[in-house]
């Protein structure tokens, strides 16, 4: 088979309120780095990554972000390069509207934070995309795979990889696959270094 060349994304953003402050999420970057190791053996890797704690895989080339639309630049400049793009990376969907150049002081806030949408990255590579296989991946509180089918379609994906979001911070990952075709297959709960190698066992063969 032909080396693949694959863009994947990990970890959180963070949208700041001040200098200081900001909302994210949970995401740790585990499941993201884990298929980038594994992908590494198929082709050319590029980790796009938000801030974690974990050291950049060796192999890869890695490219670090914070902000949602950061995210989005780096991967819409490096999309119609790639041939498997794997979204895991957890984008925050809100934003503050505005961003205080200086601390804001609990005196002065007024207890109410105006937030507006992010960029939807998924959704607008679903548009653009060609050639490329494109996978997102759902972490949801209830009714996993009815979120997860909705996002697939919404979003022209051509697999997803939905699983509980109290797996977020785990060393651990049970997930459920729904690909385009209609097939769902559900995997049991293993390591996430395992689960990269039976979701990358997968993508290639969708390739093939």
């Amino acid at each position: 088979m032909k080396p693949l060349r694959f863009l994947i994304t990990a970890g959180p953003t963070r949208e700041f309120l001040d200098p200081i402050r900001f909302i994210s999420n949970r995401s740790s970057g585990k499941m993201g780095y884990a298929l980038a190791r594994t992908a590494r053996r198929y082709g050319k890797v590029t980790l796009v990554s938000g801030p974690v704690a974990l050291k950049p895989p060796a192999g890869v080339t890695f490219v670090t972000v914070t902000t949602a639309q950061e995210m989005a630049d780096a991967v819409f400049t490096r999309f119609v390069e790639a041939d498997v793009v794997i979204m895991t990376a957890a984008v925050c969907d809100f934003r503050p509207r505005r961003v205080a150049v200086r601390k804001i002081k609990k005196d002065s806030f007024t207890g109410t934070l105006e937030l507006v949408p992010t960029v939807d990255i998924l959704a607008t590579l679903g548009k653009r995309k060609s050639h490329q296989l494109l996978v997102g991946f759902a972490a949801e509180t209830d009714a996993l795979e009815a979120h997860a089918l909705d996002k697939l379609r919404q979003k022209n994906l051509d697999l997803i990889v939905a699983n509980d979001a109290g797996a977020m911070e785990a060393d651990t990952n049970r997930v459920t696959l729904l690909y385009r075709d209609g097939r769902v297959e559900r995997l049991p709960e293993m390591p996430k270094a395992r689960v990269a190698q039976e979701i990358l066992r997968r993508i290639t063969a969708l390739r093939t």
